[in-house]
């Protein structure tokens, strides 16, 4: 299993309870096997009576029968979503995670998909996930610990239906990340990536010549996007092993697992930098410049301590958004860049994502042009934020 190749321990989430939806087969039901290699409880909660008891009877034989139970689930249905609850709960006491996976691909252009066809996809797509939040968010709220995983996917044309719900999911992970603020409960979103399930396979089937595509080009031209079926499974379970760190952000498959190992997908040879900078005034300019971007992030969180309650949560989540982790975990990679800089002069560490970084500096003088309507000030504003990306960029091409 690709799981075990990661270097976690088979009991990580032991105890814990995890709900999957749409798991009787595809990225689900690789999921729920990893779930269960980490030593989780996981209910299979799949619409198709079939796929889900022939899941449930395969897993048995493979892991414990008793952490293992399929629940016939219409996510949509709230009666059928209270009944998954009470037999979850029936069975294991708790839940502790919810992973949305289940889905409904509709496809076609706007203008001429069929109202019924928008109609099954919010079913799936969105009412499914506010039922299960409405259901199964009370009690992890007053446990004070759980996990709440939304499914985005990244799409185009003619794929309006189907991607627009999945859009929705976000902005609700990203709703509920702001609600849940203090609980102990962790909310975010999830892709897979291109993953040749027998779902996916028959939308590109359907999708490729309305572009003008074979199947095979569609897959070519998406190929660092794909990920096999158990990849992303795995990435799926593993990332409710980090919610606290993915926590408020859109995520994908392969960053989970990257985020239990660094080197998964081949990045062994080119993923850890190591090595000594070609010369002292590169050495120099490297500790200054990685000491001048910490300064500027400690003084920046420091101030938003001083804003009142909405705005420090919502600047912490845009922060952490946009530069893909919170600002805490930064300033401890930042310090321990500028520790092994200082003390061996060298760079000692997994890749930094400080385009990220600079990005959210961008980001930063879009929303101060948006806002500042005194041209000084606005000029003044702006100065200060390109010269704090220019230094991450700068500090990037360095190390």
């Amino acid at each position: 299993m690709v799981i075990s190749q990661l270097g976690l321990k088979s009991d990580a989430l032991h105890g814990e309870t995890v709900i999957v939806t749409g798991a009787g087969g595809g990225i689900g039901y690789a999921a729920v096997r990893t779930l269960l290699w980490l030593g989780a409880n996981v209910v299979i909660a799949e619409i198709h009576h079939q796929n889900g008891r022939t899941a449930e009877h395969t897993l048995e034989q493979e892991f414990v029968k008793e952490r293992v139970l399929f629940v016939q689930t219409d996510v949509g249905d709230e009666a059928s979503v209270k009944n998954l609850y009470t037999l979850s709960i029936l069975a294991f006491g708790k839940v502790d995670a919810v992973i949305n996976n289940a889905t409904i691909a509709v496809l076609g252009e706007v203008k001429d998909l069929p109202i019924e066809e928008w109609d099954k996809s919010y079913h799936v797509n969105l009412r499914g996930p506010v039922l299960m939040a409405k259901t199964f968010l009370p009690d992890m709220i007053k446990n004070g610990h759980g996990v709440f995983a939304c499914v985005s996917s990244t799409g185009t044309a003619f794929l309006g239906g189907y991607e627009t719900f999945k859009a929705a999911q976000v902005h609700l992970a990203n709703t509920l990340d702001a609600e849940l603020e203090g609980t102990g409960v962790f909310a975010y979103t999830i892709g897979p990536g291109l993953v040749p399930t027998e779902t996916a396979s028959k939308a590109v089937a359907k999708l490729a010549p309305q572009p003008g595509m074979t199947v095979d080009e569609f897959f070519a031209l998406n190929k660092n996007a794909v990920l096999s079926v158990e990849e992303a499974g795995a990435g799926f379970a593993v990332s409710v092993l980090f919610a606290e760190k993915f926590r408020g952000q859109e995520i994908s498959s392969i960053q989970a697992l990257k985020a239990a190992d660094i080197t998964f997908g081949g990045a062994a040879e080119t993923g850890e930098q190591s090595g000594e900078l070609n010369s002292e005034e590169h050495l120099r300019q490297a500790q200054a410049l990685c000491e001048a971007v910490r300064i500027t992030l400690k003084e920046q969180s420091e101030g938003w301590k001083r804003r009142s309650l909405f705005e420090r949560q919502w600047v912490i989540r845009d922060f952490r958004k946009t530069a893909g982790m919170p600002v805490e975990e930064w300033l401890e990679t930042l310090r321990g860049l500028a520790e092994n800089l200082r003390e061996r002069g060298i760079v000692t560490h997994p890749p930094l994502p400080l385009a990220k970084l600079a990005g959210y500096y961008d980001h930063l003088a879009e929303l101060a042009k948006g806002y500042e309507k005194d041209t000084a000030k606005l000029e003044e504003n702006l100065r200060h934020v390109y010269r704090w990306r220019d230094e991450v960029k700068e500090l990037e091409k360095i190390i």
